[in-house]
């Protein structure tokens, strides 16, 4: 080898190990690191937000109401209005 490819050869390991160049990298390594942070920050955002608004909303809750039908009062057993006391016996005596 001659002297100018040794020379050429401790350059370029130079360059490759210079403070600059491992700043550089440093830098990549911590940029790549905060996206996919904020990409994380930005997905559970998402998924807390659509939760919210699932709550809010009951989406997928069935409501039914049984309800009784008051016009024949003598089928409602148990009740003042058919003339019993709280524990359905009649007063009507």
């Amino acid at each position: 080898m001659t002297i100018k490819e040794d020379i050429k050869k401790v350059v370029k390991e130079v360059d490759n190990t210079s403070f600059a160049f491992e700043i550089l990298q440093d830098y990549k390594k911590v940029n790549k690191r905060q996206f996919i942070i904020i990409l994380i920050l930005i997905f559970s955002l998402i998924i807390s937000i659509g939760y919210t608004i699932y709550l809010l909303n009951d989406i997928g809750t069935i409501q039914t109401t049984t309800s009784q039908n008051i016009d024949d009062v003598e089928n409602i057993n148990g009740t003042v209005v058919n003339g019993g006391d709280i524990n359905g016996n009649d007063k009507t005596n």
